[in-house]
């Protein structure tokens, strides 16, 4: 935290002295303490146990729950109040500065979020009155998107400042993120209604904690299963690049390429995520091919030539029943396609190609141009990229190609280094690569 850019800094202490202003001069008249204090045990509880997402770094904390039922209970001030109690979060890992901007940022929301409620008539149903939920649940929705909104735009400045994320990014993750938080918002509805119709009074706290965990165990159940496809697709890469060495970490390169592109290009947080599986595994056909003709010095017959223009029908074989590979698969069967036309296995042209095949197209060529081999020494970044602006057009999409050139501005490129051939007699390695637009394969 230090080494915040001056405009984070500033941006942080102006939300924290803000946050510090709203709760000094606050008035807390009509505040229902046993409430607050029941409130203040389950915030503190849900607020140390947060719960996963498949967002990268992203968390959400349960207390959303208590926030949101403190801004019907206690009104915004009390709801202001209550937000400062994430100080006091468990979480060892969490920074001061942390801690501290948090408080702040839960008490703005919670605040923001009561005055939406009483502003929208919430404020007059309470008790045990009949139909209490129907007549809260328009002004409570109104507060719970309050809060959600006031939270992740919060959020979103100080890492935005802090260069921690790009716009780019956070819009891409801003979905999920706020599905989960109006998942767990949601709770405090059930919150306030157990305390204020049913009268369940400081019991509500062991009630609700329950179906919270519940809610949570599913969310690190589904975030455990992503991370188990990763490493199954993580294996059959290193399987591929066992049988051609001199592809060594290519498939990864890809993929980062390929999200590189979608980013661009303004793809959705889902379809990211697929064309990063797709690039990991546009090779995995390779499996299906002798290991001689991938090794082979020289030219190839005319058996190896076709068993090498097959390996993306082979690679769509093997991966066709992994379910959640969806449009992946699509641009594992057709990232060798032209936009001329002669391409393969189908020679589909244009806009017939699919668009995650014409994403990795750019991106797996750009790798093998960057990258060392045999039979020529590794292209600089600069000559790639003029080869792309060449083949644009023929080869490849020129908007994948603009889109795949700007995002290289921004986020640069680390060629890959030396490959280590074994010294197993296994030094002949192809004079020519299937990825390679400049040095195209040859046949006897």
């Amino acid at each position: 935290m230090p080494s915040l850019p001056f405009a984070a800094w500033a941006y942080l202490c102006g939300v924290v002295g803000l946050a510090a202003g709203l709760i000094a001069t606050a008035s807390y008249d009509g505040v229902d303490w046993p409430a607050f204090a029941v409130l203040a045990v389950l915030f503190l509880v849900c607020d140390s146990t947060p719960a996963r997402l498949n967002v990268e770094r992203a968390r959400v904390s349960l207390s959303f729950a208590a926030s949101l039922a403190s801004a019907v209970l206690l009104g915004p001030a009390g709801a202001a109040l209550l937000g400062v109690c994430a100080i006091v979060n468990a979480q060892r890992s969490i920074s001061p500065v942390k801690r501290v901007f948090n408080g702040a940022q839960f008490a703005l929301g919670g605040y923001c979020a009561g005055g939406v409620f009483e502003l929208l008539g919430g404020h007059r149903f309470s008790g045990c009155q009949v139909g209490w939920v129907l007549n809260v649940f328009g002004p409570f929705i109104g507060a719970l998107v309050t809060f959600v909104l006031v939270n992740m735009a919060l959020v979103a400045g100080i890492l935005l400042l802090a260069k921690q994320e790009s716009p780019r990014e956070l819009v891409s993750a801003s979905g999920q993120l706020a599905v989960g938080c109006l998942g767990y918002g949601m709770f405090g509805l059930l919150i306030a209604g157990l305390w204020s119709w049913v009268e369940a009074g400081p019991f509500v706290a062991v009630l609700v904690l329950l179906p919270l965990y519940v809610a949570r165990w599913a969310l690190q159940q589904t975030r455990a299963q992503r991370q188990a496809q990763a490493a199954t697709l993580a294996a059959l890469c290193q399987a591929v690049e066992t049988k051609d060495y001199y592809t060594r970490g290519h498939s990864e390169r890809v993929s980062r390429g390929s999200v590189m592109i979608a980013k661009e290009i303004g793809m959705g947080h889902a379809r990211v995520r697929a064309i990063r599986y797709a690039g990991m595994l546009h090779d995995v056909g390779k499996l299906g091919v002798p290991t001689k003709a991938l090794q082979k010095k020289g030219r190839l017959t005319d058996e190896e030539f076709a068993a090498i223009r097959l390996h993306p029908v082979r690679g769509l074989e093997i991966v066709r029943d992994i379910g959640f590979l969806d449009e992946a698969l699509a641009g594992i069967m057709h990232h060798h396609e032209r936009m001329d036309g002669r391409g393969y296995p189908m020679g589909l042209a244009g806009d017939e190609i699919p668009e995650f095949a014409r994403v990795i197209s750019v991106a797996d060529a750009f790798d093998t141009m960057t990258s060392n081999r045999s039979y020529r020494r590794a292209r600089t970044v600069e000559e790639a990229k003029e080869e792309l602006r060449r083949c644009a057009g023929d080869h490849f999409d020129p908007g994948m190609v603009a889109a795949f050139l700007t995002a290289l501005e921004r986020d640069g490129w680390e060629p890959p280094g030396a490959v280590s051939v074994p010294g197993d007699g296994v030094a002949e390695v192809a004079r020519r690569d299937h990825d390679d637009p400049t040095s195209p394969l040859e046949v006897s």
